[in-house]
């Protein structure tokens, strides 16, 4: 399914808890328009802002955005070093609306190959917002599921009797995270692509997927209230059958 912005509202009661987005076409975009890549991710930075801030009125409760891969390391060294100071420049300019709006702000992923300064600013940004109760985001920078998942596979050994749940809170250690979230309800990607491309693979095992043409900084609010609508009606049933009066009966 790949929605365009249409003027429905989603009901809100019907709405995804925990929202992923994996934010694709900065690049793209830039090199449509003839200019720098870096020229995209400045404007994809602005995207963000509306769509946090719309989410968190939407009534969603996680929203995980996936900024950076492992892989994209691999990407020319003008370009990552610009997305570095991105990524500083925007925690410092976002910390306080994050604060102001109630929103408790968290980077996944791994943090020794960061920058020592991003790294300090993102200490700061998450000590700053920890007390944010209206929503949760997770920003995913050198972030890879695969490696997340060996590593909670290694921090969660030992013989001990694995459950899921124990698993999930060794998987959100592993990546930074100091405290389990629900699995992901929603992925949405931008940018015309259809794969997770090493996201939340784990989280990701019962999510509704939803994939847009639209380059990431050509995104908007009414495009993401139209996947909150294609996500409304969905018809869940996490390996159940849908039984007489409302019932669920496992297949």
């Amino acid at each position: 399914m790949r929605p365009e912005s249409g003027g429905e509202r989603p009901d809100e009661a019907r709405n995804p808890r925990h929202v992923a987005i994996i934010m694709d076409g900065n690049g793209r975009w830039a090199s449509q328009r003839g200019r720098a890549r870096t020229t995209g991710h400045l404007a994809g930075a602005k995207t963000v802002r509306s769509i946090v801030e719309h989410a968190r009125r939407s009534g969603v409760h996680v929203l995980t955005l996936y900024a950076f891969s492992s892989d994209n390391w691999r990407r020319p060294g003008e370009e990552v070093s610009a997305l570095m100071l991105l990524f500083r420049r925007y925690l410092a300019a976002e910390v306080p609306r994050c604060v102001e709006n109630g929103i408790r702000l968290s980077i996944v992923g791994r943090r020794d190959r960061l920058p020592s300064a991003l790294v300090r600013a993102i200490d700061a940004a998450e000590e700053a917002t920890r007390h944010g109760a209206d929503m949760r985001l997770r920003i995913a920078v050198d972030y890879s599921a695969r490696d997340a998942i060996v590593e909670a596979a290694r921090k969660a050994g030992g013989g001990r009797k694995l459950t899921r749940d124990g698993f999930a809170a060794a998987l959100a250690l592993a990546t930074n995270d100091h405290d389990a979230v629900a699995d992901v309800d929603l992925l949405i990607r931008t940018g015309g692509e259809q794969r997770l491309s090493d996201f939340l693979l784990w989280e990701c095992a019962y999510a509704e997927l939803v994939f847009s043409r639209r380059l990431w900084p050509e995104f908007t609010t009414r495009d993401f209230d139209a996947a909150l609508m294609d996500y409304a009606h969905r018809d869940r049933r996490f390996g159940a059958i849908e039984v007489a009066a409302g019932q669920a009966e496992t297949a």
